[in-house]
């Protein structure tokens, strides 16, 4: 197991030379039996709400989609 995380700390310290820093972040486990269920929750909560529609409008015309498949 050594040379495993020798390679891992020689990785990360050449990513950190490069001006690289490694960061953790936490999103929701899709694999959970209520993460449907709670997606369509959060979905009804702001259907009828004007200010997401407002930047719903906002982000399709900000998108940039050239060599997307529609």
């Amino acid at each position: 197991m050594g040379g495993v995380l020798e390679r891992v700390h020689k990785h990360r310290k050449k990513l950190r030379k490069e001006g690289m820093r490694p960061i953790q972040i936490w999103v929701p486990d899709t694999r959970r039996p209520d993460f449907a269920e709670e997606c369509k929750r959060q979905s009804r909560r702001v259907e009828r709400d004007p200010q997401e529609k407002e930047l719903l409008e906002f982000l399709d015309e900000a998108s940039d989609r050239e060599g997307w498949e529609a």
